[in-house]
């Protein structure tokens, strides 16, 4: 067995994972540091810590063009920000509306970067790339949108049942 068999083969079977699972690691890899992160926001159910709308209304800064500004209405991005890092999280494992809870999480990452603009290599940039593929790729058969989607009849143009 030469080398170059050797490789082809190996290319051929890391090549045969199945897509749905492939996908299911990457929707649980990009909801764990989301998902963490929204667990310190909350002190109880519903009952957003303290701490978050101070950091909204006194630390947290966007960085734009050079300059860095406050948080416009900072109790209401700090709210959305703590809700965002649970829910969406939730529904990128469950796999349910996953290209427009990717869309949300890349959103998200988005104004982090705003925030906390050093992040951008060892955390912004994957998180990025992973709400990305996503968001072109969806969630893979493995997921409740994979449900939903071999469950829902195909309409014709006539808007009959095909």
């Amino acid at each position: 067995m030469t080398l170059r068999s050797i490789i082809a083969r190996s290319e051929a079977l890391i090549a045969s994972l199945p897509a749905t699972l492939v996908l299911l690691v990457l929707r649980i890899a990009l909801a764990v540091p989301f998902f963490r992160s929204g667990l310190t926001k909350w002190d109880a159910p519903f009952v957003l810590a303290p701490s978050q709308a101070f950091l909204f209304g006194q630390e947290f800064r966007l960085h734009i063009l050079g300059g860095a500004y406050p948080y416009p209405f900072p109790t209401l991005a700090a709210y959305l920000a703590a809700t965002g890092e649970i829910v969406l999280p939730i529904l990128l494992v469950l796999g349910l509306g996953t290209r427009f809870a990717a869309l949300g999480i890349l959103l998200m990452t988005a104004v982090i970067q705003l925030t906390v603009p050093e992040g951008w290599a060892n955390f912004h940039l994957p998180w990025a790339a992973m709400a990305l593929a996503l968001m072109a790729y969806g969630a893979g058969r493995l997921s409740v949108d994979g449900l939903l989607a071999n469950r829902t009849p195909e309409m014709t143009p006539t808007g009959s049942h095909g």
